[in-house]
């Protein structure tokens, strides 16, 4: 899919709004609304393609729920009403795209470390539902650290009963390279128990980017490594509805970190297809 202007642009804020923004988004082919649950810009991952501006000091720190669920029913009302393309920000976006897709937990963060992920998950969803809103999806994009915790387990079982996707991140097949790019003190093993736990119970999708480090693309070990930790997943009794195979799209947080070329995501996901049989998608980068 070509990276039009509107989809480079995903910056987490609109207007005065504190913690729900848009987004044209490549993978939901359509109007993503953001839900930002870390405005504190804490996160326990330190991907070295994050695009979180972390030099600058936050905001605010602390989820004010009542003002969030405002800003998201004045956001629901814009994209709905169409009238969020007459802002500049989004007059150029195609007719095809301007559809609204989901409500997407994300932002500067870990959406499931937010305190009381569970409580707002539940006010989202019922917002959704008293607006008749029933096949706009609840997207939770994740690094799956936190899936093992009880309230996460609840708030992912709401999103089940509403339309609801995990979109998890996995993106290392060992836990060198992991280390590499997410650069946390979190294992790599946590975060597979996680995933395949989660995808017994629900079918999810798979986020993995894939980058250029220090010039280099990953090796071809490591690749196959990725495939064998999609192979566990599904040995597991997990499904696994789709895996998104993209690159760096937007100025990342290291200066060594570049994007792979459209071909070299392809023969990313012509291997996963060919290794696992499962359902992958590419994403380019900025020039794709």
């Amino acid at each position: 899919m070509p990276t039009l202007f509107v989809h480079r642009d995903h910056r987490r804020n609109f207007a005065e709004n504190r913690y729900v923004y848009a987004v044209v988004s490549r993978r939901s082919k359509g109007v993503s609304i953001g839900v930002n649950l870390n405005p504190d810009k804490v996160c326990n991952f330190d991907c070295v393609y994050c695009q979180v501006e972390r030099k600058t000091p936050p905001v605010v720190r602390d989820v004010d729920e009542v003002r969030l669920l405002d800003e998201l029913d004045e956001m629901l009302d814009l994209v709905t009403t169409g009238r969020l393309f007459e802002h500049e920000r989004f007059r150029q976006t195609p007719p095809a795209l301007r559809r609204l897709n989901d409500v997407a937990f994300s932002g500067d963060g870990e959406p499931t470390t937010c305190p009381r992920f569970l409580e707002i998950v539940r006010a989202v969803a019922e917002l959704k539902r008293r607006r008749g809103l029933d096949e706009v999806k609840l997207v939770l994009i994740t690094n799956a650290t936190m899936f093992h915790r009880p309230p996460v387990r609840e708030a992912l079982a709401v999103l089940d009963a509403n339309n609801g996707e995990i979109w998890a991140k996995l993106e290392a097949g060992t836990q060198a390279y992991y280390q590499q790019i997410d650069r946390t003190t979190i294992p790599l093993r946590r975060v597979l128990d996680n995933i395949a736990e989660a995808a017994r119970i629900r079918p999810i999708v798979i986020q993995a980017l894939f980058l250029r480090l220090h010039g280099n693309p990953p090796p071809a070990a490591e690749l196959e490594a990725f495939c064998e930790r999609l192979n566990e997943v599904l040995q597991a009794g997990g499904r696994i509805q789709l895996v998104q195979v993209y690159t760096v799209a937007r100025v990342p947080a290291e200066t060594f970190v570049d994007s792979l070329s459209n071909a070299e995501v392809d023969a990313i996901v012509d291997l996963v297809r060919q290794r696992t049989g499962l359902a992958a998608e590419p994403f380019y980068g900025p020039g794709g």
